[in-house]
């Protein structure tokens, strides 16, 4: 059941390609945007939202910058120092928590472990919390900024029944999830539980349910639309060095 759009037939659009414009169309313009680390995804994203509806959004990142103006794309990193030695001025983490805390973060980009049909996450543990299977970092700034910043979008480059589970092993945080992107679909929070917003067009809904530990439900079938020409062009010229693809081990 793939679907693909007339107008933009000819693209060839990979996972992480349709992700990050499906992430760039989340953000409007006049937004306050936050990333963190290890987010090269999310910080393309803002980077195209930027520069192509939405150039008032004002973007955050983890080491302080504000708007970087990042030139040296070879250096590019989501946590260096080229987002902030070109940044338009300086602003800590913390009082990245502190506006989010107050109503002011707009979006935080921000990613987990396991995720259940209640929105919960996990960042902290598999398998039982006092003898787990696997300890991972915790919850870090997501802890604070899920359950504080007025949206918070998931992003998590593997769908499997062990990442979208009946039940997470530890709820490490919740709170104003909106969208859950992935390499299938996109989830969104409705009435207190997850449900599909949107089915890539290299997917299925087939396939999502076969790749989910909880029960799909929707309102109506819809697809993610894919990039555009003009979508893939400013890709080309924010990330020549394909780091958007990192996470899919292509890098």
């Amino acid at each position: 059941m793939n679907h693909t759009s007339a107008n933009n037939s000819q693209i060839e659009a990979r996972s992480c390609d349709i992700m990050v414009c499906a992430m760039a169309r989340l953000i409007k313009d006049g937004d306050t945007v936050f990333h963190g680390v290890s987010s090269h995804m999310p910080m393309i994203a803002v980077l195209l939202a930027k520069a192509l509806h939405a150039p008032s959004a004002v973007h955050l990142n983890i080491p302080g910058g504000v708007d970087p103006k990042v030139t040296e794309l070879q250096k590019y990193t989501s946590a260096g120092t080229a987002l902030t030695d070109t940044s338009v001025v300086d602003f800590p983490l913390s009082d990245v928590f502190d506006l989010s805390m107050r109503g002011g973060l707009d979006v935080a980009f921000l990613s987990g472990i396991q995720f259940d049909n209640a929105g919960n996450v996990n960042a902290s543990v598999i398998g039982d919390y006092n003898k787990p299977k696997v300890r991972m970092p915790g919850g870090a700034g997501s802890a604070v900024l899920i359950p504080t910043a007025k949206r918070a979008v998931i992003w998590r480059t593997k769908h499997d029944i062990r990442t979208f589970v009946n039940k997470v092993d530890f709820v490490t945080t919740k709170g104003n999830i909106d969208r859950i992107v992935t390499p299938l679909c996109v989830f969104k929070m409705y009435n207190g539980e997850l449900i599909l917003d949107t089915i890539h067009p290299t997917s299925s809904i087939e396939e999502i349910a076969q790749n989910t530990g909880f029960e799909i439900r929707y309102i109506d079938i819809e697809y993610t639309p894919l990039p555009t020409h003009q979508e893939m062009e400013l890709l080309q010229k924010i990330d020549p060095n394909d780091y958007r693809n990192m996470e899919f081990g292509q890098k």
